[in-house]
């Protein structure tokens, strides 16, 4: 197995072999090129992990390579060799982008370390480009599911605010994604490359979150032993999300709402003066136009924070989205568990849709964490999810369960409401209609026969029956 390829540079043909053929018995696959011109077009038929290039040749020299490969290959590294190396030769060569430059004669032992330390690397490149499209695809606007019309126009906020630097406050009920938002707007702004720093504010005492938010210098408090960084200071460049601003104090307040203003600060016990360049989103699931009427929130930091005003309906409001969640949420366990459950039955979706959710989406989770974990078959049925949800579960007095009622029979009326509510929404179109409620349109007729919906109003008028 090769160790990587390599594409060698150089115009004495007798170095050019004996060293090609050296590092062939070392493993690596090598291409040799004696010309900057060969060089070139060898790169433009190949990406190689790394080239060693000669710096004089016989119609360039080797920056004139490195050069190429930035532009045009820049995923290979590259190393340059000379014989008459100088300090400004090598200060030169690191600023053009060279990952080292040895010094001719070679070391065997130097220039397998030299190789070696280029691929770590590489290879550390790659995986953080891996990672990153990771985190792109775990945060990004891809992974927050939701056909509701209410989702899809905060979508379209996200998109139409993500390049401004203007402050968000994002609000809604525990549990309704407020962070996964604040993500997702980080990860399509121009700031994606910058750090992402999240801080709950109400976990945190007003004396230990002033240092958690500006930092301090050693001696600050009993305990500062040295100097800390603060979270603004570490999303410098980047996003800052401040969850449960609500629960600041009123001194904590004033503080924010100079750091919004200027985006100047000094660490506790210090007085030089920070300034930082960073994207502010807030969240809460307080009312804090109430609290400003209370007085436990001050008028002009509302103003300040509520810039842009993103609120996420809760989950019971977006009952069409709870089939396309739960499933989501069903894949993801399946495969970090193990487990193969293919689906939901018809019951447990209607449960599940029925239920209030005052956790919201973040309880939608555990439930199906739960009901794949704890369950035995391939499909999670009603009697999988806790007792809660079919306790709790609001039905109407026509549809209420009477002694002798099958789970089945008691559920048809919220059932029928449910596909009602989707059919209208799409104007009885039932592809949309089956796609929005995660099932096939197979399905979705026989239910609907058996509901007695499978007239449409509109046929109806439209053919004067």
């Amino acid at each position: 197995m090769k160790r990587g390829s390599l594409l060698l540079v150089d115009d004495d043909p007798h170095v050019l072999e004996s060293m090609a053929d050296w590092l062939r018995e070392q493993g690596y696959g090598v291409d040799e090129a004696a010309t900057r011109r060969d060089a070139i077009a060898r790169l433009g038929r190949h990406a190689y992990d790394l080239v060693l290039a000669d710096v004089r040749l016989p119609d360039g020299d080797g920056f004139d390579v490195l050069a190429h490969a930035r532009e045009h290959r820049p995923e290979s590294t590259v190393i340059l060799i000379t014989g008459y190396a100088t300090v400004e030769t090598g200060v030169e060569a690191l600023r053009a982008g060279a990952f080292d430059l040895l010094t001719k004669p070679l070391i065997d032992e130097e220039l397998l370390m030299a190789i070696d330390r280029a691929l770590s690397q590489r290879k550390v490149m790659e995986e953080n480009k891996q990672l990153k499209a990771q985190l792109d695809l775990r945060f990004g606007m891809e992974n927050i599911i939701g056909g509701d019309h209410r989702m899809r126009r905060i979508f379209d906020v996200v998109d139409s605010i993500a390049d401004t630097r203007a402050t968000v406050l994002i609000t809604g009920e525990s549990g309704t994604g407020k962070s996964l938002i604040a993500r997702a707007i980080h990860r399509r702004s121009e700031r994606r490359d910058g750090p992402f720093v999240e801080i709950a504010c109400g976990a945190l005492p007003e004396t230990l979150l002033e240092s958690e938010l500006f930092g301090h210098v050693a001696g600050a408090f009993t305990g500062a032993a040295g100097d800390k960084l603060g979270k603004f200071m570490q999303a410098d460049n980047g996003t800052i999300f401040l969850d449960e601003i609500s629960t600041a104090s009123p001194s904590m307040q004033v503080k924010l709402l100079r750091i919004l203003q200027e985006f100047q600060f000094e660490q506790v016990g210090g007085a030089k003066t920070f300034h930082v360049d960073c994207r502010v989103i807030l969240a809460t699931n307080d009312d804090l136009g109430r609290a400003v009427a209370e007085g436990r929130f001050r008028q002009d930091l509302y103003y300040r924070v509520n810039v842009i005003n993103i609120e996420l309906p809760p989950l019971r409001e977006r009952v069409l989205d709870i089939p396309l969640l739960a499933r989501h949420f069903l894949g993801s366990v399946c495969e970090e568990s193990g487990k193969h459950v293919e689906d939901f039955t018809d019951d447990a979706l209607t449960v599940l849709q029925r239920y209030r959710w005052p956790g919201n989406v973040r309880e939608l989770q555990n439930v199906v964490e739960r009901a794949v974990l704890l369950g035995k078959g391939s499909l999670v049925g009603a009697d999988d999810l806790p007792k809660r949800l079919l306790d709790e579960t609001p039905i109407t007095a026509s549809s209420a369960p009477s002694r002798g009622r099958t789970l089945k029979e008691a559920l048809e009326g919220p059932e029928r409401q449910i596909i009602l509510e989707a059919l209208e929404q799409h104007n009885w179109n039932r592809n949309l209609t089956a796609e929005t409620l995660g099932i096939n349109r197979t399905t979705l007729y026989k239910k609907m026969k058996r509901l007695g919906l499978d007239d449409s109003p509109q046929l109806t008028v439209r053919y004067g029956l």
